[in-house]
């Protein structure tokens, strides 16, 4: 090929290149919107928020179905900068925006976040718009937020800007462990059913102090937050049956502080609520969930009287173990725990328990799980040696101990010290397929002395484990599997339904679960 054509053929692909660039440009160019947006919503309801805590992040999709590349002049909230809303628009955070642009047939996504002062209302409905445009195109979506004013404990900063701190043991170097927290003031040694309590690091209980919560007081806690009884300290929760089945208004709940329903059950966001030796505490109609340990129990005080009193208990979605509890001395009633990332019920070190109508099932589905739903040990191995105790007693009577595991309860003993247990008209899962506790004492159920009239590996019907219900139906093995020592005892079911002469073991009364 000879040097002029070649040029001729270059400066032929270069003018075919102006060209197609220039005949183009005019898809380039975005027309101005004429009003035709669309919306994946025309209300953003953001759920419950406290007062003065930032949301979660809410999406709305806007898009634009036409064939031109379309300009949107302005988009903004309503209430221009002064609103609590908050915006981001292709990574460009604001309230509000110029020249907005979305390609043919294409989309974009506008996040929101909201923080809103309830300014001592108990509960205000805030609201804003997004607005897409000016006369005559203009378009909007609504936002909606209800926000819930709340009484805000945490540990105070000092002039160095240190935060206070909760001493709760010795280290191997005789060095404090501190945790964050503070001790409650008297004034705040009252929780009511007024507005939520919203809790920042662990609040303490300190020596003959004694914390009361009201029936329907509602407690919330930040991530690594809780409550800790100090030796000497106590709580009484004064919770009571509730009408509502779903509201609870009666009952005293202790959840985490986020309050949107994707939160409603995931485990593990706040700590525990911790007995240290020789505190104590009388529990009735509580409801716990969604933290790493239920309840810590740990030491006793040596009293004849056991410390911990539970009545009426409900622990949901520990993402460790539901009670926890460490040469404790602990009575309960009517306890149900439920799913559990370890056990509903670990006993370690010995100590004094008695366990009546209660529901132990463990139905974890998040991860995977080795250990019982009950585990009963009298030892305690830790890295430098292993620890024993007696445990003076055990006892199980007119409950269910069962769980989506084959054996379902665990008895391990060192010979050195007592491990007296028993369980007696109870509906245990233990399924020892392949013969390997045939020859341990613990798992003898033959023994009369240990076991008594209780029903193995039967169907506890119950009515939905993946929402931790566990109301038993008219089919379940645990229909009238009870005795009557233990229904005198604990009369009333944990929904307050009678056990008169044929009680069912568990907590619950069977019933016909279509109803």
């Amino acid at each position: 090929m000879t040097k002029p054509l070649t040029i001729l053929f270059k400066t032929f692909f270069v003018l075919i290149a102006l060209v197609s660039l220039t005949s183009c440009r005019d898809d380039f160019e975005p027309e101005r919107s004429t009003g035709n947006l669309q919306f994946s919503r025309d209300t953003v309801y953001l759920d419950t928020v406290f007062s003065n805590i930032g949301s979660s992040t809410y999406t709305l999709k806007v898009f634009n179905r036409s064939d031109a590349f379309i300009r949107i002049p302005q988009v903004g909230l309503a209430r221009g900068e002064n609103s609590a809303y908050r915006l981001n628009i292709d990574g460009r955070a604001g309230k509000i925006f110029t020249e907005v642009e979305i390609l043919p047939k294409d989309s974009i996504f506008i996040f929101i976040e909201t923080t809103v002062d309830a300014q001592n209302n108990d509960q205000i409905i805030y609201t804003d718009q997004i607005i897409f445009d000016a006369e005559p195109y203009t378009q909007q979506v609504e936002l909606v937020t209800l926000v819930q004013d709340a009484e805000f404990l945490f540990p105070r900063k000092n002039a160095q800007g240190i935060k206070e701190t909760l001493q709760i043991g010795i280290d191997e170097a005789g060095e404090p462990i501190l945790i964050e927290g503070f001790v409650l003031a008297d004034e705040q040694l009252h929780f009511t059913n007024e507005k939520p309590y919203v809790i920042y690091g662990y609040a303490g209980i300190a020596d003959g102090k004694t914390l009361i919560l009201d029936a329907g007081a509602r407690l919330h806690f930040h991530d690594n937050s809780g409550i800790i009884v100090g030796n000497g300290g106590r709580i009484e929760a004064n919770g009571s049956l509730s009408v509502d089945p779903e509201t609870l208004e009666n009952e005293i709940i202790l959840e985490g502080d986020r309050l949107e329903p994707e939160f409603a059950d995931v485990p593990g966001q706040w700590g525990t609520l911790w007995f240290t030796p020789g505190s104590t505490g009388i529990l009735n109609y509580i409801t716990i969930k969604n933290n790493n340990l239920g309840i810590l129990a740990d030491g006793n005080t040596g009293n004849a009287e056991a410390d911990i009193q539970l009545k009426n208990i409900q622990i949901y979605n520990s993402a460790l173990v539901g009670v926890y509890a460490i040469t404790a001395s602990l009575n309960a009633e009517n306890l149900v725990v439920g799913n559990s990332g370890i056990s509903n019920l670990w006993i370690r070190l010995g100590g004094s328990y008695s366990f009546t109508h209660s529901t132990f099932a463990n139905y974890w589905n998040q991860s995977f799980r080795n250990t019982p739903a009950v585990q009963v040990d009298n030892f305690l191995e830790t890295e430098a040696e292993l620890l024993t105790a007696d445990l003076t007693k055990a006892d199980f009577v007119n409950c269910i101990i069962y769980g989506n595991r084959a054996e379902e309860l665990g008895l391990r003993s060192v010979d050195e010290n007592a491990f007296n247990f028993s369980f007696s008209n109870s509906l245990i899962r233990f399924d020892d397929r392949f013969g390997e506790f045939s020859a341990l004492p613990n798992y003898d159920f033959t023994d009369a002395t240990k076991y008594e009239m209780n029903t193995i590996s039967a169907d506890p019907d119950f009515e939905n484990t993946a929402k931790n219900k566990y109301r038993i139906g008219l089919n379940s093995a645990a229909q009238e599997l009870g005795n009557t020592a233990g229904a005198v005892k604990v009369p009333l079911d944990i929904t307050g339904a009678e056990r008169n002469n044929t009680p069912d073991a568990g907590a619950y009364q069977a019933t016909n679960l279509d109803n």
